[in-house]
């Protein structure tokens, strides 16, 4: 008998957490939309933009760190604000890179039970606690994408910033992937294995991405982009007027 009581007890309590999780569902709107109108509000106001991508693990002696600083730096010099998770590791690199450069340093910091502490050469912040809200952060004000070597959390935003592009959710702009001899073995299977085995994509979508090795390289590449895009577009006016 005292067996089957603590059984019900027990069925209780989870009844009653699953009941408040209900309820608490519906609050958690406001948290949500609190955090998009503070990143609406904070970064409408930055001008251009690049978002750098990046392991937090990465130490500033490795030469991905100092790389991912000087194209920041590099990018800072153009005009471009330089937008990361805030984070150490390639995160820091880049808002140091920018901030060397005199440039604007965003940090989108997230909320995390280990790794993730703001790095100190950020000069504006935002603390987000949800993934997805500061991911549309990182995709609604930023010109192009760096990506530096990283794990699970970088490979999430190469890819959610792939698919928006092939799939026409948002206007393409440079993605470029730095690091041949980190992402090679991600290359040829996406070429060899998705694109010709499998054809699970089309040829024309890896011109998405470009791959690079030089700080120069990464500017090179985003200032192509916006060249030929604003040719195309005068090209377009010209044929309505």
């Amino acid at each position: 008998m005292a067996k089957k009581k603590i059984v019900k007890m027990n069925r209780r309590r989870e009844d009653r957490y699953v009941s408040d999780l209900y309820m608490e569902d519906p609050w958690r709107v406001f948290r949500i939309m609190a955090e998009f109108v503070e990143g609406f509000d904070s970064l409408s106001k930055i001008g251009d933009a690049v978002t750098i991508f990046g392991s937090a693990r990465t130490p500033a002696a490795h030469k991905h760190y100092q790389m991912a600083e000087k194209t920041a730096y590099l990018l800072s010099k153009e005009g471009y604000a330089i937008i990361t998770g805030g984070g150490p590791g390639i995160m820091e690199a880049g808002n140091k890179g920018a901030g060397r450069a005199g440039g604007l340093s965003v940090g989108l910091n997230i909320e995390l039970p280990f790794e993730q502490k703001p790095n100190p050469y950020i000069n504006k912040m935002i603390n987000f606690h949800y993934f997805f809200c500061r991911k549309v952060m990182f995709l609604k004000y930023a010109k192009a994408f760096v990506i530096f070597p990283g794990g699970f959390g970088t490979f999430d935003e190469l890819f959610e910033s792939l698919t928006l592009i092939q799939t026409k959710r948002i206007p393409g702009f440079p993605v470029v992937f730095f690091g041949s001899d980190y992402w090679a073995g991600l290359m040829a299977w996406i070429k060899q294995t998705v694109l010709v085995k499998e054809k699970y994509i089309n040829e024309e979508d890896l011109d998405i991405f470009k791959v690079v090795d030089k700080p120069e390289d990464v500017v090179k590449v985003i200032k192509d982009f916006y060249k030929k895009k604003r040719i195309v577009m005068n090209e377009v006016v010209a044929i309505d007027e």
